[in-house]
């Protein structure tokens, strides 16, 4: 579990992160450098999980050793099933992050979304539809082991 107090913003009571693969955690199909180890350490705190397209065919291979839940969805309908998964697990209670348009439904419902922008860019609602964008996904995956960067960045 992940709580966070912010300063004119409220509390964040997370059990679950909430990520999707190609363009977020991957880049051609295969983790960036440092995200591993990242989502290592987070499994201590969150319960990890993996949706994706699978658009390279990579995911089962490179997931396979980590303390992660993967879920491959079907072809259709993506943004449906990514929010239906963020709504099975209690949306109080997920944290998301993600960058492309089949991503925009689990951002807005999570308590709290982080959009990133990695090789492969980004969707550009993205921007309206997180509490916070990354440029880099172990930067992102770092404010929520360093939860006072969030706290700076969404305090009021």
């Amino acid at each position: 579990m992940l709580n966070i107090d912010i300063p004119g913003y409220g509390s964040i009571h997370a059990e679950h992160l909430v990520l999707d693969f190609n363009g977020t955690l991957a880049v051609d199909g295969c983790f960036a450098d440092g995200v591993i180890e990242k989502l290592n350490q987070l499994g201590n705190t969150l319960k990890v999980h993996i949706l994706t397209a699978d658009t390279y065919g990579t995911a089962e291979k490179e997931l396979r050793d980590l303390p992660v839940t993967l879920k491959i969805l079907e072809r259709s309908s993506q943004d449906r099933q990514k929010l239906d998964y963020v709504r099975s697990l209690g949306a109080g209670g997920v944290i998301a992050i993600g960058n492309g348009r089949n991503d925009i439904l689990m951002l807005k419902e999570a308590v709290l979304s982080i959009g990133v922008i990695l090789a492969e860019g980004s969707f550009s609602r993205i921007i309206d539809s997180c509490h916070v964008i990354c440029t880099d996904i172990n930067d992102a995956l770092s404010l929520l082991m360093n939860p006072k960067r969030l706290t700076a960045t969404l305090r009021n």
